[in-house]
């Protein structure tokens, strides 16, 4: 792989008769909780979490719960043109800010990976979600392995992972391809003197050409919305913790799905050996596809979350 490819990445910012009683019971349960939330008045909706954050989070529709993580430097907004799509077509959508991003408050601490999922968590017990689809994108993905792997699957009937930032980026001895620590610190110095600028720099390579410059501007304006702290906490977790001893270890169906001009989290360092470590993944590669691919891909992610969630076996 080339590994100027893999330090511009950083730039940019740097997934049986048995069990029928069982998902019967999901079933009943999640159509309950479904009949509670759509019952609900419009209008901005919080979660505290057990560190008193306040979380940001929308519910559209009714049905099977699909459940939103967006990446970083981002918020709910993000997933808009899939929750809608969805939510027209019989399933409950839910989509939060992530603590610092967005509408939800910034505590100014609980940036690392075990804090994010457990928000995840509580969102998902709060709302009194089961057979839950859990969608991330990039740092959502890693948000949702560690929710696994520290909370089980008792909630959750598979995952699809957009765009991962996993396994690992950091360079080590034993991850000689990756970014150099220093490399990250520079990038979070230059954050703390103009992120703005440096959104204005690097937001292009996101989307594709035909991508609006409304779209992009709308994207930045996204970014903006989150704290300074939280910006450079959550992108040094993401790209210093090591997820490759928890991959193997993740049991429910899981997709994967990746663009090869991914400049933030090339496929060949992130997708591919995502895939490798979880048992019985399928990756999906699109041709000449950026990071954003639930924005500049939207049909087609669309319809590939579509067969993937509505199929009831395994990929």
């Amino acid at each position: 792989m080339n590994r100027r490819r893999v330090l511009k990445s950083v730039a940019y910012g740097v997934a049986a008769a048995g069990m029928s009683a069982l998902n019967s019971v999901k079933t009943q349960a999640a159509g309950k909780a479904n009949r509670v939330l759509s019952s609900r008045v419009a209008g901005p909706e919080f979660i505290q979490t057990r560190d008193h954050a306040s979380l940001f989070y929308r519910v559209w529709g009714t049905g099977r719960p699909i459940l939103f993580v967006h990446s970083w430097a981002v918020n709910a907004d993000l997933w808009q043109y899939q929750m809608v799509h969805f939510a027209e077509r019989g399933f409950l959508c839910v989509a939060y800010d992530q603590r610092g991003h967005g509408r939800s408050s910034d505590p100014g601490r609980g940036y690392e990976y075990d804090t994010l999922s457990d928000d995840l968590a509580m969102v998902i017990e709060r709302l009194d979600l089961y057979d839950a689809v859990l969608v991330g994108h990039s740092m959502g993905c890693g948000t949702i392995v560690r929710y696994l792997t520290r909370q089980g699957a008792r909630r959750v009937s598979r995952i699809a992972l957009i765009s991962p930032t996993l396994p690992f980026i950091l360079k080590t001895e034993d991850n000689p391809l990756g970014v150099d620590k220093s490399a990250i610190e520079k990038l979070h110095e230059s954050w703390k003197r103009d992120f703005p600028k440096w959104l204005e720099e690097n937001a292009r390579p996101f989307f594709v050409p035909e991508t609006s410059l409304a779209m992009v501007r709308w994207g930045i304006n996204m970014c903006l919305q989150t704290s300074l702290k939280a910006l450079v906490d959550c992108n040094r977790a993401d790209l210093e913790t090591d997820f490759r001893a928890e991959l193997p270890g993740i049991n429910v169906p899981t997709l994967i799905i990746h663009g090869d001009n991914d400049l933030s989290a090339p496929v060949d360092f992130t997708g591919k050996k995502t895939a490798a470590l979880i048992p019985g993944s399928r990756l999906i590669v699109y041709e000449n596809a950026p990071h954003g691919l639930m924005l500049t891909h939207v049909d087609r992610l669309n319809d590939d979350l579509g067969k993937f969630v509505g199929s009831e076996n395994s990929v």
